[in-house]
């Protein structure tokens, strides 16, 4: 595996749904950028207004205890103070104007190409699934199997999602 695809890898695996958004944590930018943590926050907060709250969030402390039973790497959370800081696509791409390395660049570039790749997926799934529905409509039940086959070939496998926080009453019943 070539380092960028490694890089790739690493990345697609730091992205987390917090929020109901794609959101990438401070702890695993640094990483990237091979930076400390600390160095990247005081990065953004020299630059606080480039950072609006759709852009970074930091995690409320009942996130941040979700976050750390479902993924145990400890080793990212050992002596963390405070909650971590959660980077939208937008923030990501704003960082590059803060961090000015040859790494961190790269690393951006890295991270947006990543971004729309996952975009592109759940498009693509999203248009087969529509065609498949029109062709259905235009071919009798003989097909019907092989239209239920593809069907189970693009439908995502029932896994758990790194989402976070919690379900209200009336959502869990």
């Amino acid at each position: 595996m070539t380092l960028k695809a490694k890089v790739a890898s690493r990345i697609r695996q730091s992205i987390f749904f917090i929020r109901g958004q794609k959101v990438i944590l401070d702890a695993h930018l640094a990483e990237l950028y091979a930076v400390e943590t600390r160095v990247l926050i005081q990065a953004v907060t020299r630059n606080a207004t480039r950072f609006p709250r759709d852009f970074m969030f930091q995690l409320t402390k009942r996130e941040f205890a979700n976050l750390r039973s479902q993924i145990v790497i400890s080793s990212l959370w050992g002596g963390r103070r405070s909650a971590p800081y959660a980077f939208t696509e937008q923030g990501v791409a704003m960082l590059s104007s803060v961090l000015h390395s040859k790494r961190a660049i790269a690393v951006n570039v890295e991270i947006m190409r990543t971004f729309v790749e996952l975009r592109r997926l759940v498009s693509d799934h999203a248009d087969l699934a529509q065609r498949i529905s029109e062709l259905e409509k235009r071919y009798d039940g003989q097909f019907q199997v092989v239209f239920d086959a593809i069907r189970t070939l693009i439908t995502p496998r029932e896994k758990p999602q790194r989402r976070i926080g919690y379900l209200s009453a009336k959502a869990s019943a």
